[in-house]
């Protein structure tokens, strides 16, 4: 192992930092950035905006369709328009960063995602609303990879790092029940519109702070763009992405879904050979090949994919089956998010501890668990007896896996591959939550109609049985997969508290 000494490597790494961005450094008398945690709140707005869009507008799509004419065939584009730009751009957007300064691209991001949600907000035609979502997806594509970096180079001692992930780690985690909470009640009391309006005070309140807080780092050496890598990495997200989602809409065995995904593993697979060859590889293998990275990108897809049903099927059962308002059924998520925050400050304190690899096994097994209990609710049972101790369960377990991961999918990393690490991450959850919704969907639907006729004798109530026991049915598939994810855990982590510090962003070589 490396030797690492703190005062010093921190000092050479804050002066190396601002040099970058040809301004004076500004180093405390213990050798850190003063202005760090106030980093962290700008990132973490930022943050908070991204995982907001990723739910709020759920809510909002009945009104939507309503307003603008919207058939229920196009509906699905009012979100797959925002994932379908943002996933596949991510690792472009990561590099971009790298080598353009990820200040000045976070920057960009937060003004074109601005832009676009104010268009989003004033849409006129349905198709000027699916372009803005488009639009949304491109600048996001920019801005979450970027603050990760920032958060990734910014924060230098161990329990501090801990801290910083364990502030976005909240987020990431419970994030989403309050887009659903805030979605539903703009859509209930104001407009659907301002479901996409509340970004542009959000992002403009963001950057006015990041001009002042956050310091300009990039990537060093060489910086040339590897177009053949950026052509097919981006039509190979694309094309996976649109398969999933066509997946999830007209079957696995759709001519579309079979075209998108044959091609998807071809332009993929061309990706892989041209990153082995060309000299600045878009994605360098050595980002990926690393163990505890890959095995945190893996674990993230596979997490992704279990914990989509809570949301998705949990959602249906609320609204559809207990007859809850979408503002009802936002807050009904909300123990999830209370749990993931509070859960999330224990992790921050444990992971400079123990670790990484104590803390994401148990608690991806406590997960799976929250989810097994949530299999047995049924058309007659209640939320506070069959769901509240799910979610709590879950969310306790889940905070315990965000925070880590965050930290082990940035090991070892160097500077020049800091955003890009970056948009791995992303790209990982995005892409297990695309195959989380195709695989899901039919393995419920499937359930659900296998159910409904062998079930006659229910009459009128052969539906809402047969529907959740669709739901209880996905929910296995998805506690199987988060064990899955904490089996990869376990045999891929290998490292221990130098997880927090075994960086080019915080030592130097």
């Amino acid at each position: 192992m490396r030797s690492f000494t703190p005062i010093n490597n921190q000092k050479l790494t804050f002066f190396k930092e601002n040099l970058v961005s040809k301004k004076p450094a500004q180093v405390g008398t213990d050798g850190l950035d003063p202005t760090r945690w106030r980093t962290l709140f700008v990132v973490a707005i930022s943050q908070l905006m991204i995982v907001l869009d990723s739910s709020i507008m759920n809510i909002a799509i009945p009104s939507a369709k309503i307003d603008l004419g919207i058939s229920d065939a196009n509906q699905q584009w009012v979100i797959t328009a925002y994932t379908l730009a943002f996933g596949s751009l991510l690792l472009l957007g990561g590099r971009i960063g790298d080598y353009m300064g990820r200040k000045k691209i976070f920057l960009i991001g937060l003004a074109g995602f601005a832009a676009a949600s104010a268009l989003g907000g004033i849409a006129s035609t349905q198709g000027l609303l699916f372009a803005s979502r488009a639009l949304q997806g491109v600048f996001g594509a920019l801005l979450a990879p970027a603050a990760l970096a920032i958060i990734s180079v910014t924060f230098t001692v161990p329990a501090e790092r801990a801290k910083a992930f364990g502030v976005i780690g909240a987020i990431s985690g419970g994030g989403a029940a309050i887009g659903l909470i805030l979605g539903g009640t703009l859509t209930e009391f104001f407009s659907w519109r301002w479901c996409l309006g509340v970004n542009v005070p959000i992002a403009i309140i963001a950057a006015l702070l990041a001009l002042k807080f956050v310091k300009e780092s990039k990537a060093e050496g060489n910086n040339t763009y590897d177009i053949p890598g950026v052509i097919t990495a981006t039509a190979g997200l694309f094309s996976l992405t649109y398969g999933f989602n066509e997946a999830a809409t007209k079957g696995w065995s759709s001519s579309t879904t079979i075209s998108f995904l044959v091609a998807a593993v071809v332009l993929l697979v061309v990706f892989v050979v041209i990153e082995k060859k060309v000299a600045n590889p878009l994605m360098p293998l050595r980002v990926v090949t690393e163990r505890n990275r890959g095995g945190s990108y893996l674990g993230s897809l596979v997490v992704g994919a279990g914990l989509f049903s809570m949301f998705l099927f949990l959602g249906l059962y609320l609204q559809v089956i207990l007859g809850y308002s979408p503002l009802k059924s936002g807050f009904a998520f909300l123990p999830f998010t209370a749990g993931i925050i509070v859960f999330a400050g224990i992790a921050s304190q444990l992971l400079p501890k123990f670790g990484p690899r104590p803390l994401m096994v148990p608690g991806l097994i406590f997960a799976g668990i929250g989810l097994l209990m949530m299999t047995r609710i049924t058309p007659d049972t209640s939320y506070s007896t069959h769901v509240l101790p799910s979610l709590l369960i879950m969310s306790s377990g889940m905070a315990l896996v965000f925070i880590p991961l965050t930290s082990t999918s940035l090991h070892g990393v160097s500077n020049h591959d800091t955003g890009v690490a970056s948009a791995m991450l992303n790209t990982s959850q995005q892409i297990g939550g695309s195959l989380g919704t195709a695989l899901l969907n039919t393995i419920a639907a499937t359930a659900t109609a296998t159910y409904a006729a062998a079930n006659t004798q229910l009459g009128d109530r052969v539906m809402p049985f047969a529907m959740t026991h669709g739901f209880t049915v996905a929910f296995k598939f998805s506690a199987v997969l988060l064990f899955a994810g904490a089996v990869v855990l376990f045999f891929f982590i290998n490292i221990g508290k130098e997880s927090l510090v075994e960086t080019e962003g915080v030592s130097v070589h």
